[in-house]
């Protein structure tokens, strides 16, 4: 590896300094959230109702903006960078409804090349390739809106990936799923290659998939630590207004992806 590629590894995919974000109302979302994640890293974003976690994940590509740093892949957050901050880092909402309009599953991941400026053969190839990816290749003919929530929110990961998007935010990507398609998104989301920070209270999904875990309370980070570590702390997440998940034995177990390096 060149001393170049060894220095673009080493750069973090986020590092967000003193991030603060205040609602016109007033309500004091972000107070100062300093955080690092490796690119790579796999990492669970926790917090009580109003936390402060989707406020966070929507400043990452800058539709909300307060105050502070956010670096993107070593890249400072501004308004001259924001549509190349929107290409490295793709949002997923809870409700894939909100991301997908298109008359067929083909076009709404055809879109976010087609807007990057791709020629339309390299649109195609990269609509077609993400949707092989999430298991959806069968489907591009198909409206979107007549599948079910689990194959909707694979499309909405689809048309993200079809970007090139190196890091993918999510808030809440369990909700409402059936066990079955739960699991399917669990193993998708273990497959793949890229950058995961996920907001959510599904603390099975964090042990399954996510070796790092940082706690949000009134939008401040009040512990980041191992996963195997966090979800077990009764005493941390019951003062927090969380259930922490039980086990049984003398150590609570580790996760299944592994371990953090960047975990504390």
């Amino acid at each position: 590896m060149t001393a170049d590629a060894e220095r673009a590894e080493a750069v973090p995919a986020l590092e967000l300094s003193a991030l603060r974000f205040s609602y016109p109302d007033g309500t004091e979302a972000l107070r100062g959230v300093d955080l690092r994640i490796e690119q790579g890293e796999k990492v669970a974003l926790l917090g009580p109702n109003g936390a402060g976690k989707s406020t966070l994940l929507l400043q990452l590509p800058g539709v909300l903006r307060g105050s502070g740093t956010i670096r993107v892949l070593g890249e400072v957050l501004t308004d001259r960078t924001v549509k190349a901050i929107r290409s490295r880092v793709g949002l997923l909402f809870s409700n894939p409804d909100d991301q997908l309009f298109s008359p067929t599953v083909l076009e709404d991941v055809a879109y976010g090349p087609l807007y990057m400026g791709f020629p339309p053969d390299e649109v195609l190839a990269r609509a077609r390739r993400a949707l092989a990816e999430v298991g959806m290749e069968a489907f591009e003919a198909r409206t979107p809106h007549h599948l079910s929530l689990g194959q909707k929110k694979r499309v909405a990961i689809a048309s993200v990936l079809s970007m090139g998007t190196p890091i993918l935010a999510f808030d809440e990507p369990s909700a409402s799923l059936d066990t079955a398609s739960r699991r399917e998104l669990i193993q998708l989301l273990a497959s793949l290659d890229r950058t995961l920070l996920i907001s959510t209270h599904d603390l099975a999904l964090v042990r399954d998939l996510l070796p790092r875990s940082v706690l949000l309370v009134e939008g401040q980070v009040v512990a980041d630590r191992r996963t195997a570590d966090l979800i077990y702390d009764a005493d941390l997440l019951e003062a927090h207004g969380l259930e922490p998940l039980e086990f049984r034995g003398a150590e609570a177990p580790q996760t299944a992806v592994g371990e953090s390096t960047a975990a504390r």
